[in-house]
């Protein structure tokens, strides 16, 4: 990191980004974050005497560029996220292909707090819709950019669920991901969503926090009816949150022998508000667990190591050696430290 030439000051700190985070609840949140994901160029490595000979000024964009490195560590890859990414990927590709009018197969994501969920979930539907635009730039050019107007294409629709979860206020939440208005009834707002998920040729829809269900609420009941609804608008949905099994949601639900998938019998008319049911399809899907690591196995432990090992890489410390992370007690120090949440993440 060479000094500027004498006299220049430029305040312009590439490593740091202007404005607010981007919001992926909206459409150009979530575009804003696909493009820049993976994008963050680490601070160098610098000798302790490097570090000296730098000036007082860039000693301290140093440190700032430091600071910033180690809270913006990139998400790793583990046997566990490999596995819920690649099933992921994998349901969004071939639900996408699918031109059969029908209900598609959806996905839970379930795991503990802080283990890495919404960003396996994300990164895997990034990665999904880095390839569809791709593919429909290059079919159907028309589809995926109108000049002089907004991107009306919108593979990906990330949002989660309201705290009061009704669907008046789900309708609401997935029509701010377009930006579209807001209709007075819950017929309107459905209607609208269901417009809003053609017209903008939705392939994923993943709402998160699905947890946030009580369902000895009936409004809750009638939310969780809307999402199943919501199936039916060729969309493959994916339900992120915490504990699923536990949280009453698969109520009613059950496992079917030959696909073991979790079945959902349909709505019954007359017990939701939501009058937009149109077929009499069974309502599926699977569940994967984004588990913690596990450290009674050689395969485990190796995982775990191989964990550190990246951490470790991502580190900028001035004091820091070869195996810091990963050798003598320090391993198993680390797992007991993090064991009741330790996945993924950075």
């Amino acid at each position: 990191m060479a000094d500027p030439p004498a006299g220049d000051e430029s305040p312009v700190v590439p490593f740091l980004r202007t404005g607010p985070p981007p919001d992926r609840t909206t459409w150009e949140g979530w575009q804003q974050w696909r493009r820049i994901r993976g994008t963050f160029i680490p601070a160098p490595r610098l000798s302790p005497q490097e570090y000296l000979d730098l000036s007082p000024r860039r000693r301290g964009l140093h440190d700032l560029h430091r600071t910033a490195t180690h809270v913006n560590m990139r998400l790793q890859e583990t046997p566990m996220s490999v596995r819920v990414s690649g099933l992921m990927r994998g349901r969004l590709q071939n639900n996408a292909v699918k031109f059969m009018p029908g209900t598609r197969d959806g996905l839970m994501v379930n795991g503990g707090g802080f283990q890495g969920k919404t960003e396996t979930a994300c990164s895997a539907a990034a990665a999904f819709e880095d390839l569809w635009r791709a593919i429909c730039q290059q079919f159907l050019p028309g589809q995926s950019q109108v000049p002089g107007t907004r991107d009306v294409f919108v593979p990906v629709a990330y949002c989660r669920l309201p705290v009061r979860a009704t669907p008046k206020a789900l309708c609401r939440t997935i029509l701010d991901v377009y930006g579209d208005p807001h209709p007075a009834t819950l017929d309107g707002l459905i209607r609208s969503v269901r417009d809003a998920v053609r017209d903008h040729n939705t392939t994923a829809l993943l709402i998160d926090d699905v947890t946030r269900l009580r369902l000895h609420r009936g409004d809750d009941q009638d939310t969780l009816d809307l999402i199943r609804e919501l199936m039916d608008l060729n969309v493959t949905l994916v339900l992120i949150g915490a504990g699923i099994p536990r949280s009453g949601l698969l109520r009613g639900a059950y496992v079917d022998p030959r696909t073991r998938q979790w079945v959902f019998p349909d709505v019954k008319r007359g017990k939701s508000h939501n009058e937009a049911a149109s077929t009499q399809t069974e309502r599926r899907f699977d569940m994967v667990d984004l588990d913690p690591f596990d450290y009674s196995t050689p395969a485990g432990i190796t995982a775990f190591l191989d964990h550190l090992a990246g951490i470790e890489d991502q580190l900028r410390l001035f004091r820091s050696f070869d195996g810091m992370l990963t050798t003598g007690e320090m391993p198993e120090y680390l797992f007991r430290r993090t064991a009741s949440w330790a996945c993924c993440g950075g």
